[in-house]
C-alpha cells in the first residue's frame, strides 16, 4: 500500500455474499459488490428490490447476522467494517441517507460544517475554506448565512450534500487511501438542472479525488448518463452489474420494471444508451 502521498489502486469497499433476512424474510440474497476508487456506480432497482438495506449495511447501520454472512464480509480498505471504529469510517466513508433530517436553528454554513467533524486536527480556518468549497460545488455559496429551516426542500437536500462534499474532501491530500461516497437518492427533491448538476458533481469528484461512489437513483436515464457501472438488484439479488450499455437492455430492465422498454442510442451523449418506457 502506497504510504507516499500516491493514491493506492488496490482499495476497495467489498460486500461479499451479503443476506440479510428480515421477520423471517430474506431482504438481501447473496449480494456481491466492489466500490473502486475513482468510479461512480448507480444502485437501481423497484421499489423493495434492497437497494436501501444494501446501502445500510455499508454505512454499518444494519449489522450482518454472522450464522450466514462472513466475519469480513464487508470490508472498508481491507479492513473489516465492524472492526473499525465510527470515527475511523467516517475519515473514509461519507453517507448522504434518503431523508437526513435536522431539527435544529443552524445557519447552512453551519451545517455543512458538520462534515468536519471526524476530522479533529482541521483548523478553523480550513473548515471554513472547506465549507467554502463545498458550497460553490453545490451551487447555494450565497446562502451560506441563511437558516437552515428557512429554504425549501431542494435546497436543503443541496446543503446536506455539500455536508458530505466537506467530509468526503477534508485532509484529502495528506491521504493516500481511497475514499467512499454513499449517496441514498440524493436527486429525490431536485429539479432536472440540479439533478444533473449534483450527479456530475459525483461523477468528477470520483475521477479527481480518488473517491468511490455507490449512489441510489430511480431514474434510469439519469444513472446511465453519469455511472461507470449500473448495478441492478431484483428481489433482494445483484443480477446484473457492468458500463450502462452493457447492463440496461430491454431484458434485464423488463425483469426490474416489469414494463417494456425501448433502447437506443443517446443523440447527444456517444455511448450512452437512452431508454424509453412503456413502449
Amino acid at each position: 500500500m502506497s504510504t507516499n502521498g500516491e493514491k493506492s489502486s488496490v482499495d476497495a469497499f467489498s460486500a461479499k455474499d451479503i443476506k440479510v433476512l428480515r421477520s423471517g424474510n430474506v431482504v438481501l440474497d447473496g449480494v456481491s459488490l466492489v466500490i473502486r476508487p475513482g468510479e461512480m456506480t448507480a444502485l437501481l432497482g423497484a421499489n423493495g428490490a434492497g437497494k436501501s438495506t444494501f446501502m445500510s449495511v455499508l454505512a454499518d447501520e444494519i449489522r450482518l447476522d454472522y450464522t450466514f454472512n462472513a466475519a469480513d464480509a464487508v470490508t472498508l480498505n481491507h479492513c473489516s467494517l465492524p472492526s473499525m471504529k465510527a470515527a475511523s469510517q467516517a475519515r473514509s466513508r461519507a453517507v448522504l441517507p434518503q431523508k437526513p433530517g435536522l431539527s435544529f436553528d443552524l445557519d447552512v454554513s453551519e451545517v455543512v460544517s458538520m462534515g468536519a467533524y471526524p476530522f479533529s486536527e482541521l483548523a478553523e480556518h480550513d473548515i471554513a475554506r472547506l465549507c467554502v468549497t463545498a458550497l460553490e460545488k453545490v451551487g447555494l455559496s450565497g446562502l451560506a448565512g441563511r437558516r437552515y429551516p428557512q429554504l425549501s426542500g431542494g435546497e436543503q437536500q443541496r446543503v446536506h450534500f455539500a455536508r458530505v462534499l466537506l467530509q468526503i474532501l477534508a485532509s484529502r491530500a495528506s491521504d493516500p487511501h481511497g475514499r467512499y461516497l454513499l449517496l441514498d437518492e440524493p436527486t429525490s427533491s431536485l429539479d432536472p438542472l440540479h439533478q444533473h448538476v449534483l450527479l456530475q458533481t459525483v461523477s468528477d469528484l470520483a475521477r479527481d479525488e480518488h473517491i468511490g461512489v455507490l449512489c441510489i437513483v430511480h431514474d434510469v436515464n439519469l444513472a446511465a448518463c453519469w455511472s461507470d457501472r449500473i448495478a441492478l438488484l431484483e428481489g433482494g439479488t445483484l443480477f446484473a452489474c457492468g458500463t450502462p450499455a452493457l447492463v440496461l437492455t430491454p431484458a434485464n430492465l423488463k425483469r426490474v420494471y416489469g414494463v417494456d422498454v425501448h433502447v437506443m442510442p443517446h443523440p447527444l451523449r456517444a455511448g450512452t444508451p437512452l431508454v424509453v418506457f412503456g413502449v
